[in-house]
């Protein structure tokens, strides 16, 4: 065994399933969790809280995307008009929040979902991304989307698809590991 300190890949490939939502679904609304819950837009969320959420909830599954953006440009995407954000509580913590992206005209985009780590596994997903998507369906768009990779929690394209996603789209992304520029505390405890 070498004492040689392991270094990180320098580029990482993921599959990204794009699906989409044609219609309003028909399916019976998820029974809401016997917990203490509140669901609230967030309006101008003040970018600290939003980078916690963002960083908190995608730690495990790789999200970096806007860990890369500075506060002003970060600030710019989450306070536009267009934007919508959603945050699930559970006796007054945070516990997850969605995004919804209305700017492409007539279609909804849930821009990003999930859950705190210490919230999954406690029926909660399944209720709070239905609220989510009868959300997006209030604008009356022509379509709902929202796309996962291989990289995202094991079970979220089977839950996307369980409130009536279809994938439409599948392509293979290559990218420059965030890990390798300190975008992640520390890149042997991700996966």
């Amino acid at each position: 065994m070498s004492d040689q300190p392991i270094e990180p890949p320098t580029q990482l490939s993921t599959v990204i399933t794009y699906l989409e939502m044609l219609s309003r679904p028909v399916s019976p609304t998820p029974t809401r969790p016997a917990l203490s819950i509140a669901l609230m837009r967030a309006v101008d969320m003040p970018v600290s809280f939003y980078r916690y959420l963002y960083n908190t909830v995608g730690n495990d599954w790789m999200w970096y995307e806007r860990r890369l953006i500075d506060d002003d440009a970060l600030a710019e995407e989450i306070h536009d008009p267009g934007v919508e954000i959603y945050v699930l509580y559970i006796n007054g913590a945070p516990a997850g929040f969605g995004e919804l992206d209305r700017r492409q005209g007539t279609e909804v985009e849930l821009f990003y979902f999930g859950l705190i780590p210490e919230f999954i596994g406690r029926g909660l997903g399944k209720y709070f991304l239905r609220w989510m998507v009868d959300q997006a369906w209030s604008y009356e768009p022509s379509r709902v989307l929202v796309d996962t990779c291989d990289l995202d929690h094991p079970r979220a394209l089977r839950g996307y698809q369980s409130v009536g996603f279809s994938p439409y789209r599948r392509e293979t992304k290559e990218f420059d590991d965030p890990r390798t520029a300190g975008h992640f505390p520390d890149w042997r405890d991700s996966r």
